[in-house]
């Protein structure tokens, strides 16, 4: 006899949330692995002592952090889903008959108190410190690299770089990112001269001011970067960092993410894995000064017209510090350029002029030849490039991008849904923090 289902109205339920959660839930793995406390005590401050209780902020970071973990951009989506999903209302210990927060309130939250106290900074490493107690921080051969995710701007919108601060002063009501925008370059302090030079860009976003135009992957959009710091032997992400989507950021992002890493966790890494966007002499310096070998093939731009001897032709003399050319006739040193952080060498105009080589080295009365003030360490690892160490290395860091993989296409980090720098730093770090917990999961999962 066919059956029919047939609703019926009911008093009263025997109903508990925790028995309709499966144990292998990713959420129930994650729920026993991470205490909450830190968040009311980070947030203190921004509450009264006194008149009526508002919603609770562990809540809404519980909701926050099921959005990246599974991938929901949208805040007004991720309300509706924890209202109907059982297992998101259980990690929000949220009962059946419990009202879930409305998306304005939890926006105004996320855009306030928040990012007022760095509470998913917080988050971030609380989550990397559950990891380095599990055994997933070796912290001895690590990687880094960029990546670049769409802002959320209109490419057809955009003033000139020239005149941009000025437009956007004069505006009537300056949004969230513009006001941070116009802060940050207030407050600009002088370029560091180790760093490579930066250039102003040509036009700028009026709603993302920050973002940067690039033209990775297709026509040109404003952009961010994310940046990770991998723990090569665990996958773990030990830090990350948002830039705009220049290479200089994107490499000066570099220190700034071993030397917190190396503070947060106490480690000393051996060795540091990246692209040849990252093998510029300053950066290359500083790691080798740290005992952190680079595994990072060498920028090289001495390169001058097939026509002429490159500087490979020019013998360097370490103890003189001089040059040699291919007819053997010296090049002093005559000063640096502090621009450029380049050391001048110079041959005399009567030695040229004699020469029998010289139509194939020079048509100037003499011949220059520039060393980098950081050299040496270019040096160092240029003779790196062919041992085994360095193939295998180059090879492991290939891992970093199984990062960006899952990041874009598991979690949804395609493009940004908050504007300015710490909009990207927030969905950024959430997102690292998302993928830590995951690979947390999995190794606490049962085999």
């Amino acid at each position: 006899m066919m059956g029919r289902q047939v609703a019926q109205g009911v008093l009263f339920y025997g109903f508990r949330l925790d028995d309709h959660v499966p144990a292998g839930h990713l959420l129930r793995r994650i729920d026993g692995l991470l205490d909450f406390g830190f968040v009311r005590d980070a947030l203190a401050a921004s509450y009264s002592t006194s008149g009526r209780p508002s919603i609770d902020p562990e809540l809404m970071l519980r909701m926050l952090l099921i959005g990246y973990l599974f991938g929901i951009r949208s805040e007004r989506r991720l309300c509706e889903e924890v209202h109907l999903n059982l297992a998101y209302r259980w990690f929000c210990r949220l009962d059946l008959a419990d009202r879930v927060p409305d998306h304005s309130t939890f926006s105004k939250n996320r855009h306030g108190r928040f990012r007022a106290c760095d509470l998913h900074r917080l988050l971030f490493e609380q989550v990397v410190s559950r990891c380095a107690t599990a055994g997933l921080v070796a912290g001895r051969d690590l990687a880094v690299d960029g990546s670049t995710i769409m802002a959320d701007a209109s490419r057809e919108k955009k003033l000139k770089g020239a005149n941009a601060a000025d437009e956007l002063r004069a505006g009537e009501n300056i949004s969230r990112p513009v006001a941070e925008y116009l802060a940050a370059l207030d407050a600009a302090l002088p370029p560091d001269p180790d760093e490579p030079a930066s250039v102003d860009p040509t036009s700028i976003s009026p709603t993302d001011p920050q973002a940067a135009l690039t033209c990775k992957h297709g026509p040109a959009r404003y952009a961010y970067a994310i940046n990770p710091l991998l723990d090569l032997d665990t996958d773990c992400i030990l830090d990350v960092e948002a830039t705009p989507a220049r290479f200089a950021a994107e490499v000066g992002a570099t220190r700034t993410l071993v030397s917190r890493a190396g503070t947060r966790l106490g480690i000393e890494p051996a060795s540091l894995s990246a692209d040849k966007a990252y093998g510029s002499g300053p950066l290359l310096g500083w790691l080798i000064d740290r005992n952190i070998t680079p595994y990072i093939p060498v920028i090289d731009r001495t390169r001058q017209r097939d026509a002429f001897f490159t500087r490979d032709a020019f013998r360097y003399d370490r103890e003189a510090d001089t040059y040699r050319c291919p007819a053997d006739k010296l090049l002093g040193y005559c000063g640096t350029n502090r621009t450029k952080q380049v050391r001048v060498y110079r041959s005399r105009p009567a030695d040229c002029a004699a020469c029998e080589l010289k139509p194939q080295c020079t048509i100037s009365p003499k011949r220059g030849v520039t060393r980098l003030v950081s050299e040496e360490a270019r040096d160092t690892v240029r003779a790196l490039a062919g041992t085994n160490a360095y193939v295998h290395a180059r090879r492991r860091r290939q891992r970093i991008e199984r990062v960006f993989g899952h990041l874009k296409r598991n979690l949804g980090l395609r493009t940004l849904k908050l504007r300015g720098l710490s909009g990207a730093a927030e969905e950024f770090t959430m997102a690292a923090a998302a993928y830590n917990l995951q690979l947390l999961a999995r190794q606490a999962a049962p085999a």
